[in-house]
């Protein structure tokens, strides 16, 4: 058995239109959006507005690979973007999003969500791939 694609998502995101989104709503915005990891991620970064648009970014991208967009009762904190300690992102899905990823995944596979967050201001830019791997 291979490996297949189940689905790819991408996303563009505008950073100053986050910043200007964190000005206005700020913690409202945070809380409703970002998990407490991400939350403590962006802010320690010196780009805060920048980090939080590649995980709204990585989050659009993450539904439109499941195959549903944020319409179908996926929260935006069951998609979480985190680093390796090599600084790699990697994708967890909860709650909703982790229900659709296992109803799209076929028996005797288990799916792996690949992302890549990419910015150069004032764009940022998320790719998610979803990959079904044979269960050895």
């Amino acid at each position: 058995m291979a490996a297949m694609i189940l689905g790819i998502g991408t996303d563009l995101c505008n950073i100053e239109r986050i910043e200007r989104t964190l000005d206005r709503f700020g913690d409202r915005f945070r809380h409703r959006v970002f998990t407490e990891i991400e939350q403590k991620k962006a802010e320690r970064r010196k780009d805060v507005a920048g980090t939080y648009a590649k995980r709204w970014a990585a989050k659009e991208a993450c539904s439109k690979a499941l195959g549903t967009g944020l319409a179908m009762g996926i929260a935006w904190k069951d998609m979480a973007v985190s680093n390796l300690d090599t600084g790699q992102p990697v994708m967890k899905v909860t709650g909703w999003a982790a229900d659709r990823l296992a109803e799209m995944t076929p028996e005797g596979y288990e799916a792996l969500i690949h992302v890549t967050l990419t910015d150069d201001h004032p764009w940022a830019q998320a790719f998610v791939v979803i990959e079904a791997r044979a269960i050895a």
